[in-house]
């Protein structure tokens, strides 16, 4: 893992989140812990005290999933100059942005095709080799987009960190924040 702190069972959960935002998802994805209010934690609640509340019993194949699924995200991750690098160069790749159509109405990155919702297969038939970005508001949904996309096989999914916001600050101060 990229941070240095090492997350124990006896961390809460709300600690263990600002170490390794992964978590959510993959304490989801691998036990169905966290997603909903039957399965659900309070952020003062120790991973220990999440594992009893569950019945799982090995904590540590558990502190194994958070450090694999952030270590994932973190390879996931792209950053903004990183992005407009490629596209000065022309580089050739899929840049999908995947906010509502409210939010691209505030703001957009001209070069960033907004998510046809409606055709998941124009998306899910593209080369699994195939350089993809996706942009959110701060990159945590478009996060979660590549991690699903990286979940069906695709090699060269990225997220753009920090998202539109990122890129107004650094890349492109026209673009609005909000």
């Amino acid at each position: 893992m990229t941070n240095t702190t090492e997350i124990t069972p006896d961390m809460t959960m709300e600690q263990i989140l600002a170490i390794a935002p992964a978590a959510q998802r993959a304490l989801f994805q691998r036990y169905h812990v966290g997603g909903c209010s039957s399965c659900g934690f309070q952020p003062t609640d120790t991973l220990a005290q999440v594992c009893k509340d569950h019945n799982i019993l090995d904590v540590k194949e558990v502190l194994k999933t958070i450090h694999h699924a952030q270590d994932a995200d973190t390879r996931l991750n792209v950053d903004v100059q990183t992005v407009k690098a490629w596209l000065d160069k022309g580089e050739d790749f899929s840049f999908i942005d995947v906010r509502t159509p409210q939010e691209l109405a505030i703001a957009h990155i001209k070069q960033a095709e907004p998510l046809d919702y409606d055709a998941p297969d124009k998306y899910m038939s593209l080369p699994k080799d195939r350089r993809i970005v996706f942009s959110c508001h701060t990159g945590v949904r478009s996060l979660d987009v590549a991690a699903y996309f990286a979940g069906h096989g695709f090699t060269q999914v990225h997220s753009m960190r920090g998202g539109i916001e990122a890129w107004s600050l650094e890349v492109d101060p026209s673009v609005p924040r909000y």
